[in-house]
């Protein structure tokens, strides 16, 4: 039977991946974890193959996922921070793993050794 509802998921790997699939999202979670707490202008030093635009987009994304927190400070200029939230830290051993896969695909397919993220 087919879904009729594009955005209903199918099935929990489908939830699961609109959740931190893409380009950026998956590198966010990881750096948001190594690096506890960031601001826009990090991420975005971090990030250097991402546009202003898309980065916005896709924190907005992952906040209202309720995989990251945003915690805006009523200052000039205005200071915004990001962190992950409990339910995004849940995430951090799969997204090691991944990590860890793609270190050992790499290596294997070019005998390069590994990228830092």
């Amino acid at each position: 039977m087919k879904n009729k509802n594009i955005d209903t998921p199918i099935c929990s790997v489908d939830y699961a991946f609109r959740r931190i699939g893409g380009k950026y999202k998956g590198r966010i979670l990881w750096y948001l974890y190594n690096h506890k707490i960031m601001r826009y202008g990090e991420l975005r030093k971090t990030l250097t193959d991402i546009t202003p635009k898309m980065l916005t987009q896709t924190l907005r994304e992952l906040e209202s996922d309720n995989l990251v927190n945003r915690k805006v400070y009523q200052e000039v200029p205005p200071k915004v921070e990001y962190s992950l939230t409990a339910v995004g830290q849940e995430l951090i051993p799969f997204i090691n793993h991944l990590r860890e896969w793609g270190d050992k695909q790499i290596e294997n397919e070019n005998g390069k050794i590994k990228l830092e993220c």
